[in-house]
């Protein structure tokens, strides 16, 4: 190929994605976007069939007869669906289950859970000792881990100890099995070329008759439709041989299929029909930025990319958020494919350098061994890393210009995923309009432990969460850098989408400044510095780096 053929290509590419970008959006209502305009997310909403519900709620609670004749069937039929006085089946169960998932009634759909509420009344009823462990109803899953309910629907998550449960195949895999589920009125619509795969599971087809199993971007996924509402349970796990550390997805089947068959209808209320959430332009500042410059979405460095394919542009600011970093200057670049010198090493530790100036650079589809549904590959690096600016020169305040103590916040009012001594919090958004993860990681675990950053803790937009740091799984694991994702709900469950215009545009928002594109025929003496050993290396050493 001639030089500068990559850069042509590279161009002509991004011009033919905001071509097809700018008429997809004509299509959907909103003006044509513009070359440096950015567009929302399109969410569909789905329709509850809460008759079905009340349906099956009924049958259940019909296996205790005693139990059955304490709920009222039906209530005034004149009044909106959404009147909770028209469902004082749901009202009475939510006043139930509340005491154990708190919040329940404020999920828009209805809560699958395991968890046997008429056999837990009927024990109520009968004197059961208050020593019985919660897990007796819970196919002998723990107390619950997480439960978050809102108006986009409702998460959950559950463990299985090791020998646990009657009937479980032994497992080599030494720790708690943590299981997650969701369902959710709404779904985002990404374009997913790998989505609405996967196998029956033939134990379960009765039960769960459109049910697929499949394994997407290193978890076990069960998808099926129930009441209208589409419901994903899901396992971290790797597809591998079993091992002491890592759970291989051939243990996790057993886990996730006795959590399936657990699952009942444990809460939630109507609320007002919603409507699709058609694309937008996205909001940014009118004034511009007098330095901050970046490259466009999908433009990674040369052959950084599995399989030297190139990066996703995705023009998608998927949420208003607050910066992920107290404060600016920050720089988004690749902390795996930029070539530094020990001497520059070890000026990126005193300053927090690598690269620590404009313009900012996509690694979405950098090369990982993490699956990526978005990235041509099918792998990538799942999100963007950030690092902290240097100190002001002048700055006296010695605990604010130490790049050790760079502040970490909640982008946004949400609720933390997150389990002892990991690494990585995640921070949920559910709200009318929202239903979205963001995952932070290298922070140091023994710190967020002590600061109670846990399943379970609400925080607020711009609270301190953590310090930039370099953990992995051991401290020194990576370089210092705040690594920073997106997660929507789609019909596969959890996927990664690209976050560097939602960072870009949260950037300009924190500096009050709008910045300017840079073409990618720029990086061609970055792209050109990265050897082809350096490639090779981090693509078999994609976890250590994230």
């Amino acid at each position: 190929m001639a030089p500068g053929g990559d850069a042509l290509g590279t161009r002509a590419v991004r011009l033919v994605t905001r071509v097809l970008a700018s008429f997809a959006m004509h299509i959907a209502g909103p003006a044509v976007l513009s070359a440096d305009e950015f567009r929302t997310p399109a969410i569909s909403a789905v329709r509850v069939e809460w008759r079905t519900a009340l349906d099956q709620l009924r049958s259940e609670i019909n296996t205790q007869p005693a139990v059955a004749s304490d709920f009222a069937a039906s209530g005034h039929r004149r009044l909106p669906a959404y009147d909770p006085r028209s469902r004082p089946a749901l009202v009475q169960l939510n006043a139930v289950t509340s005491q154990i998932f708190t919040g329940i009634g404020r999920s828009p759909v209805p809560v699958l859970l395991p968890f046997d509420t008429a056999a837990f009344l009927d024990a109520r009823l009968n004197g059961a000792p208050a020593s019985l462990s919660l897990s007796h109803y819970q196919a002998d899953f723990r107390p619950v881990d997480l439960f978050d309910a809102g108006p986009a629907g409702y998460d959950a998550m559950f463990s299985l100890e090791p020998g646990a449960g009657d009937g479980m195949p032994q497992r080599t895999f030494a720790k708690p099995v943590e299981v997650q589920i969701t369902g959710s009125i709404l779904i985002y619509d990404v374009n997913d070329p790998h989505g609405g795969k996967g196998e029956p599971v033939k134990a379960l087809s009765a039960q769960f008759p459109d049910l697929r199993r499949f394994i997407r971007e290193g978890y076990v996924r069960y998808a099926f439709t129930r009441f209208g509402v589409p419901y994903v349970v899901s396992i971290q796990c790797l597809d591998s041989t079993p091992s002491t550390r890592r759970l291989a997805c051939r243990e996790a089947y057993p886990i996730a299929e006795r959590f399936l068959k657990a699952l009942r209808v444990a809460g939630g209320l109507p609320s007002r029909p919603r409507m699709d959430i058609a694309p937008d332009i996205a909001g940014r500042p009118a004034e511009r930025s007098p330095d901050f410059t970046y490259r466009s979405s999908g433009d990674i460095i040369a052959n950084s990319g599995s399989r030297k394919q190139g990066g996703h542009a995705d023009f998608t600011a998927y949420s208003q958020i607050r910066f992920p970093l107290e404060k600016a200057p920050a720089f988004a670049h690749s902390q795996s494919f930029r070539t530094r010198r020990s001497s520059d090493r070890r000026f990126d530790e005193s300053i927090g350098g690598s690269g620590g100036n404009y313009p900012w650079q996509d690694n979405f589809c950098e090369a990982r061994s993490f699956g990526v549904g978005q990235c041509a590959s099918g792998f990538g690096h799942q999100g963007q890393d950030i690092r902290p600016g240097a100190c002001s020169p002048g700055n006296e305040d010695a605990d604010r210009c130490d790049p050790r103590q760079q502040g970490v916040v909640a982008v946004r009012d949400g609720v933390v995923i997150r389990s002892p001594k990991q690494q990585a919090a995640t921070l949920q958004i559910n709200t009318g309009n929202e239903h979205i993860r963001f995952r932070y990681m290298h922070m140091n675990p023994a710190r967020m432990d002590a600061d109670g950053v846990l399943s379970g803790r609400r925080v607020d937009e711009g609270e301190k969460i953590g310090v930039v740091s370099n953990y992995l799984d051991r401290p020194n694991g990576t370089s210092r850098h705040l690594h920073f994702d997106v997660q929507v709900f789609t019909r596969d469950g959890w996927l990664w989408v690209n976050p560097y215009v939602t960072l870009i545009s949260a950037y300009e928002h924190l500096i009050r400044g709008r910045g300017r594109e840079i073409g990618p025929e720029s990086a061609s003496a970055v792209a050109h510095a990265v050897p082809e050993n350096v490639i090779r290396s981090n693509t078999q050493e994609g976890s250590s780096e994230n």
